[in-house]
């Protein structure tokens, strides 16, 4: 573990949709701590609330009940516009569509969030430019999607997410519409931004994609299953129970 503060904190978190007899609980007094410099990966079966969890750390969602703490700020009582600020600038993004901007470069798609941040133009290009080289598009910063491969564009929405150097960085399938080559070389890519001190929690349902990370977490039902650290002489999918 990296740190003893979480860089994101789920605290008897619950959460409903609907009302009446066609409510349904999503989470079920859901705890849940991800430490700073962690490579979490959650899996879980669809309607286990992994992708609800994701919501909620990804300030897209707030918690009918319970605290989610990012950086030790309690998110629920933010208002819209401070719950975009904050996205903007302490949480990163990746699906498993790209989100491009089809009429934008590769360059320009990765400015985009520092044009929100108020960024100057000069250190916009400069740090896209960097940001693309890190996930090997030194080539690509003209293109635009339609002329980039799948792997390649989402090479691109990595560089978007990690421009502002967010706390936590959030990959939800990332590798759901790449073929094996592609997904090995995206995967890559996360173990280096993982090796440099980035915090990062990725939604999968592939057991190889989840042997990446160093700690696997479970959903079931809405609640945790199970959560499980690598051990140190561990390799590929073996895991220990916390």
């Amino acid at each position: 573990m990296a740190a003893q503060t979480p860089v994101a904190e789920l605290i008897q978190v619950c959460k409903y949709y609907g009302e009446g007899e066609m409510r349904v609980k999503a989470l079920d007094d859901l705890s849940l701590s991800v430490y700073r410099g962690e490579y979490v990966a959650v899996m879980g079966a669809s309607g286990s609330g992994k992708s609800t969890a994701m919501s909620i750390l990804g300030c897209l969602d707030r918690p009918s009940s319970g605290s989610y703490r990012l950086n030790g700020r309690a998110i629920e009582s933010l208002s819209d516009d401070q719950l975009a600020l904050l996205r903007n600038r302490d949480l990163g993004f990746v699906f498993q569509q790209f989100h491009l901007l089809p009429q934008l470069s590769a360059l320009e798609n990765v400015m985009l969030p520092m044009v929100y941040a108020g960024v100057p133009l000069v250190e916009r290009r400069r740090r896209a430019t960097a940001a693309l080289e890190r996930v090997g598009l030194a080539q690509r910063l003209a293109n635009k999607p339609n002329q980039l491969s799948g792997g390649q564009q989402q090479r691109v929405a990595i560089a978007r997410a990690i421009i502002n150097n967010p706390a936590l960085l959030l990959a939800d399938e990332p590798t759901g519409a790449l073929d094996s080559r592609t997904t090995s070389e995206v995967l890559a890519i996360f173990d280096a931004l993982h090796q440099s001190g980035i915090t990062l929690v990725l939604v999968t349902h592939e057991l190889e994609v989840a042997s990446r990370a160093e700690r696997l977490v479970q959903f079931k039902d809405g609640q945790l299953l199970a959560d499980r650290r690598r051990s140190a002489a561990a390799t590929g999918g073996d895991w220990q129970l916390d």
